[in-house]
């Protein structure tokens, strides 16, 4: 999959560094992933919250940070919405 935006991730980290690996490690997962729908992403995340219009919340740090995304799985494409605190 195509992750769109991910300066929004590298900003975040640049504020908080203490979360950088994770969000690292979930956007080369994320990249290298080919979800056809939300069950495979729950496969992957089992801790990711689904919600409406393909948005997926996932749990940063152990739910210190949240990371919302949408997903084209059409195109293969995800956009980077927001990252926060939980």
């Amino acid at each position: 999959m195509r992750v769109i935006s991910k300066k929004i991730l590298k900003e975040f980290w640049a504020k908080y560094p203490d979360c950088e690996q994770q969000l690292k490690s979930w956007h080369l997962e994320a990249s290298s992933s080919n979800w056809l729908n939300s069950n495979e992403v729950k496969k992957s995340y089992p801790s990711a919250s689904i919600l409406k219009d393909n948005r997926v919340v996932f749990n940063i740090k152990g739910n210190k940070y949240r990371l919302i995304v949408r997903i084209t799985y059409e195109f293969q494409i995800i956009w980077v919405r927001f990252v926060g605190y939980s």
